[in-house]
C-alpha cells in the first residue's frame, strides 16, 4: 500500500513558515532580561503591594539561581498585577 502523504497535506498546509517563524517572539535567556523587568517593575506604584511584591521577589529568586525562563514568567506576572490587570 503506497504512503499516504496527501492525507498530511492539510495538516502541514496549517504550519507557518520560515518567515513566520522568524517572526515569532521568543524570551531572552539571560539574567539582563530579568533585571530589565525588575527595573520596569520598580517604579510602579503597585509594585510595593501584594502579589505583587511576592511575585517579584520570587522572579528575580528563580532568576538568580538560574531558572531564568520561570524567573521571566514571575516578573511578568508582577508587572500586570502592579498594573492592575
Amino acid at each position: 500500500m503506497p504512503p499516504r502523504w496527501f492525507l498530511l497535506l492539510p495538516l502541514l498546509a496549517g504550519l507557518p513558515g520560515p518567515a513566520a517563524a522568524e517572526s515569532l517572539r521568543t524570551v531572552p535567556q539571560d539574567i539582563s532580561y530579568c533585571r530589565e523587568l525588575a527595573a520596569r517593575l520598580a517604579p510602579l506604584p503597585g509594585a510595593a503591594r501584594d502579589p505583587a511584591r511576592a511575585l517579584a521577589e520570587e522572579g528575580v529568586r528563580l532568576c538568580r539561581e538560574g531558572y531564568v525562563r520561570t524567573g521571566v514568567a514571575k516578573l511578568r506576572r508582577a508587572l500586570r498585577a502592579a498594573q492592575g490587570r
